[in-house]
């Protein structure tokens, strides 16, 4: 048995911050402050240091395979260590799409020999798969994406989305955008398009139209539903009226960007949803703050710079950010938005709970042992050229954000320490706590 003491850490809990050492046991959290005689076999000094859990990001796009220009699973599993996350949700919008047991079988096989932190996949629905998504239990869950889709992955017909709700049980997670409305909104743009036009066309109507729509589906047929990227009032006003088994999450770009900075950033702060008005960049954080939106996801969708530089619309949506997840929410705490123990809550309890994750999600005894030793203190200077992200780009390229990761450990496992990366092998598929055989 290998035992692992990390000492003098605060331990960041949703339910307060302790200085504790932690004795770790193949893996897994053994004790919290050991008595001094327990035997290990290593340890680690994290005196003057923070303990997070690691984070889980239900909501990546790793373009692995097919897309592997802008981003592969070795790549952004790296990166999600050096941003305090030990587990990534991946997907289904590759090349090949996510939408059969023998695709998800090949992603499940391409992670076990690239990544580096834990993974799951969603499987995708086309409208024409719910006999294959009805029958699957290796998947974290079902994506629609309703609006806003690449290639057969948009769903939009009604009869399919209630088909979809009413036979299948993992959770689905949806995009939530009214196709309809955003094409009629793009249409009376006369031409000339320029970026600030996106959250014209993608406006906060579009996301909060469909949000009710799917909120209704979910309702009916008692099936359980997570609104991915909130980005307005109107999607925050609409979740307010929902039933217990719906849940929600917020993203990095909607919490820290808005339409103000087109002029600054251009096609680099392009994603669907759109930015939304500053007003609504603050009712997301209230949002946020208030229980009404639980999970804090990154949306990580990379693109090339030479892609992003085409001119709209030509420009693909999305952008990189999980590398930076755990230092931009320190930087937030430092300044008054947020609190430690809110970031334990929105970026790791409050997924695993609501994607039933087994041994994930905070630091307690017989989890497994995945946690950052962060010094909150120290800077993370961000700059391109310099990134882990295959991309190699960052929307907050010259920002110095308060908190650096030092250390990310997997199951007991150090998978980042200081700018080197463990070789890929032992990261795990996650395993889940569900009612489904």
């Amino acid at each position: 048995m290998s035992r692992l003491l990390i000492r003098g850490g605060h331990c960041v809990r949703p339910d307060g911050v302790t200085q504790q050492n932690i004795l770790i046991e193949n893996g897994a959290f053994l004790d919290f402050d050991p008595p001094a005689s327990a035997h290990t076999d290593d340890v680690i000094d994290a005196t003057g240091m923070h303990v997070f859990p690691g984070l889980i990001d239900d909501q990546v796009h790793f373009r692995e395979p097919g897309l592997t220009h802008k981003e592969d699973l070795r790549t952004g599993s790296m990166a999600a260590a050096k941003g305090g996350v030990t587990a990534f949700m991946e997907m289904p919008n590759t090349s090949p799409t996510t939408t059969s047991a023998d695709a998800l079988s090949a992603k499940l096989a391409r992670a076990k020999r690239s990544c580096v932190v834990d993974y799951g996949f969603f499987g995708g629905a086309t409208g024409q798969n719910t006999a294959w998504l009805r029958e699957e239990t290796r998947a974290c869950g079902i994506k629609i994406f309703i609006g806003s889709s690449t290639g057969d992955l948009l769903v939009d017909e009604q009869e399919l989305l209630e088909e979809i709700f009413a036979q299948t049980r993992l959770p689905i997670a949806a995009h939530c955008e009214d196709e309809t409305l955003v094409r009629a909104n793009a249409a009376a743009l006369d031409g000339g398009l320029v970026i600030s036009d996106h959250s014209k066309i993608r406006n906060a109507e579009a996301a909060a139209k469909s949000a009710a729509r799917t909120i209704d589906l979910a309702r009916r047929h008692k099936h359980r539903f997570h609104l991915l990227h909130v980005s307005s009032a109107a999607e925050c006003d609409v979740l307010r009226d929902r039933p217990e088994w719906v849940t929600a999450e917020a993203c990095p770009h909607h919490l820290f960007f808005d339409t103000t900075d087109y002029d600054r950033l251009g096609s680099r702060v392009q994603m669907n949803p759109a930015l939304k008005s500053p007003e609504d960049k603050e009712a997301v954080w209230a949002a946020l703050q208030d229980g009404t939106i639980e999970v804090l996801a990154t949306d990580h969708a990379p693109h090339t710079l030479e892609e992003k530089d085409e001119p709209y619309p030509r420009s693909p949506s999305g952008l990189p950010s999980i590398e930076w997840l755990l230092p931009l929410m320190i930087n937030a705490a430092s300044e008054g938005r947020c609190t430690f123990e809110q970031i334990a809550a929105w970026g790791a309890a409050n997924p695993a709970k609501i994607w039933d994750l087994k041994g994930k999600g905070s630091l307690k005894v017989g989890l497994d042992a995945d946690f950052s030793i962060v010094d909150t203190e120290a800077l993370s200077e961000v700059q391109d050229g310099s990134q882990v992200t295959k991309c190699n780009w960052s929307p907050w390229h010259g920002s110095a954000l308060r908190g650096m990761v030092c250390s990310t450990w997997v199951r007991g496992f150090r998978a980042y320490h200081e700018g080197q990366f463990a070789d890929p092998g032992s990261a795990q598929p996650l395993q889940y706590e569900r009612g489904v055989s």
